[in-house]
This record gives C-alpha cells, sequence and structure tokens, in this order.
C-alpha cells in the first residue's frame, strides 16, 4: 500500500475525531459507550491542542490514520479499522522515529493486548506501570520504551 505523512491541518479535526471514535470502538473493547462517550470531547480538545505535533497517514489520497508526537513520545496513533493490518501503524511509528531526538516511548493501555503485542513486536518494552490512566480513570496504562540500537562501530 502506497503511503505518505503530512502534518495535521485544522480542517482534519472533525475526520480525525471520527477516525479515533471508529478505532477505539474497534480496539479498546474494555471500554463501555459511555467511556468513549465521555473520553470524545477530551480527544476533541486534544487534537486542537497546539502542544502536540499531529500527523496524518494518507493511502490513495484516503486519510486512514493519525499519529500525536511530542518530546520523543507518542501521544497517540489511530489507524482506521478497516485498515488496520495492512503496515500503517508500522508506517507511523517509523515516522515518529525519525522525529525522535532519542529514546522513543508511548503509553498503552494495559487491557489493549493487541497494541501491547505491537509495539513489542517492534522493539518497545515495558519500562513502567499506572494502575489509573492520564485522567484517573481505572484504565491501566503500561509505560513503554523503544530500545535503542546502538550505531556499528568503524572499522
Amino acid at each position: 500500500m502506497d503511503m505518505h505523512v503530512r502534518p495535521a491541518r485544522f480542517e482534519d479535526q472533525g475526520l480525525l475525531l471520527e477516525l479515533w471514535e471508529r478505532s477505539v470502538r474497534a480496539t479498546h473493547r474494555f471500554l463501555e459507550d459511555k467511556d468513549v462517550v465521555a473520553l470524545r470531547p477530551l480527544v476533541a480538545e486534544e487534537l486542537a491542542s497546539h502542544e502536540v505535533d499531529w500527523w496524518v497517514l494518507i493511502s490513495s489520497e484516503v486519510v486512514i490514520g493519525f499519529l500525536g508526537f511530542i518530546s520523543d513520545k507518542i501521544e497517540a496513533l489511530f489507524i482506521d479499522p478497516d485498515y488496520q493490518r495492512q503496515g500503517g501503524g508500522k508506517f507511523l511509528v517509523a515516522h515518529a522515529q525519525s522525529l525522535s531526538a532519542s529514546t522513543l516511548a508511548v503509553d498503552v493501555n494495559e487491557q489493549n493486548e493487541a497494541a501491547l503485542r505491537f509495539y513489542m513486536m517492534l522493539g518497545f518494552s515495558v519500562a513502567g506501570r499506572s494502575a489509573t490512566d492520564g485522567g484517573g480513570r481505572p484504565f491501566p496504562i503500561l509505560h513503554m520504551k523503544r530500545a535503542t540500537v546502538a550505531a556499528p562501530e568503524s572499522i
């Protein structure tokens, strides 16, 4: 699949919010409908934030995913359910790595076993755990870091 990344634009916010909700409903099975409904305005506010660098993943002129990045950390990575398992997530992680000045980090919901396996497959390991999410909700978070690969020594 041919993909490229571009910076998100103001007019992408509504589309990204819809993509977030479709993705979360497909992958975060531990969340109830009331949880998704409660999180939606918080995600909308975050998408409007200028503190996070937002990147949009495009394939065939269709937005299929997005990435939130700040200070060597993936703040958000979501792929449209219709495009999952086609390399978009790996593509966005590679983009985040290209933006990172050091070790790349990500927080993952402990109950999202597929995401945990995905990040571990890409070289991330668990560096810590929080019993609640950033909003104090009862969704444990695993703090993960990507192992850095040392450059080969010159001969």
